[in-house]
């Protein structure tokens, strides 16, 4: 098993889109932190000026967990498509190819083998979040030092200290972790559908803006349906920024984003075992 899994990795790390990730991660924080480190004045000015009519703001505002915050708020919407990307074709790929006829042959169950690809892509998409964790917090801490995080929302205001913030930061990117192997399992799933490594990966991502639009727009009939749309709790990271924590409601996100990746994955597990695959 543990040979077939470092195939899975291999096969993985040839493929130049696997490095599209990380090269698109490191541009985009690159930008945003050169950005804010030449006018993050003027910005930051810019979304407190109302606060700073009743508050009087204090101490270096612009600081590394502000700017590792503002670029996971940018970047961690966008990822789906990064890790559709790699996981929509990791089955679909090979049978368009033909590779998979290869691997059936060899002495592993087809479970066997679709769960080494599952682990697979889940190792990459543990590295993509590690990747943009370190380059946020590390990066921002250097350029712009530490501080105190100031977190607006559309009705209040938390101010969190230091020695507050790092936790959080580890703890939001575990549930980023669990928010994008909802779409690891989701993209698996449609790969074990089709013969085309396209269609699982348009397919993914197509379903995911669409309830993505529906999650945000305002509308009496959609309130019906949000809380059962696994993107409604992917964005559940963004509430450990807040004070007090709102603990049910995260355990409660992570719960249905795990029965979804639980779903998924029996789905596709049981589809595939009966596909009429000739080795």
């Amino acid at each position: 098993m543990l040979q077939l899994i470092k195939i899975e990795l291999l096969k993985i790390l040839t493929k130049p889109r696997s490095f599209i990730g990380f090269a698109a991660i490191t541009a985009i924080v690159a930008i945003i932190q050169f950005a804010l480190f030449v006018d993050g004045k003027n910005y930051l000015s810019f979304i407190t000026q109302q606060i700073e009519q009743s508050f009087i703001l204090q101490g270096n505002i612009l600081n590394g967990n502000l700017v590792a915050f503002i670029i996971l708020q940018t970047l961690i919407v966008q990822m789906p498509l990064l890790v559709a990307l790699v996981t929509g074709d990791l089955v679909s790929g090979e049978t368009a190819s033909g590779t998979i006829r290869l691997l059936l042959t060899k002495p592993f169950t087809r479970g066997q083998i679709l769960f080494a690809k599952l682990f697979a892509g889940s190792v990459y998409t543990l590295l993509l979040i590690l990747w943009l964790g370190v380059l946020a917090l590390v990066g921002g801490w250097i350029l712009f030092g530490k501080g105190d995080l100031i977190v607006l929302s559309s009705d209040h205001i938390s101010i969190l200290q230091q020695a507050d913030v790092l936790w959080r930061f580890m703890a939001a990117l575990v549930v980023a972790f669990i928010s994008l192997s909802v779409v690891s399992a989701f993209s698996l799933m449609l790969s074990c559908f089709t013969d085309n490594s396209i269609v699982p990966i348009v397919a993914c991502m197509t379903i995911i803006i669409i309830f993505t639009i529906i999650g945000t727009m305002d509308i009496p009939l959609f309130d019906y349906v949000k809380p059962f749309l696994f993107t409604t709790h992917m964005i559940i990271w963004r509430n450990l920024f807040e004070d007090p924590l709102p603990k049910m409601q995260i355990i409660k996100s992570i719960s249905i984003m795990l029965i979804y990746i639980f779903v998924f994955l029996f789905i596709g597990f049981t589809h595939f075992n009966r596909k009429d695959i000739q080795a």
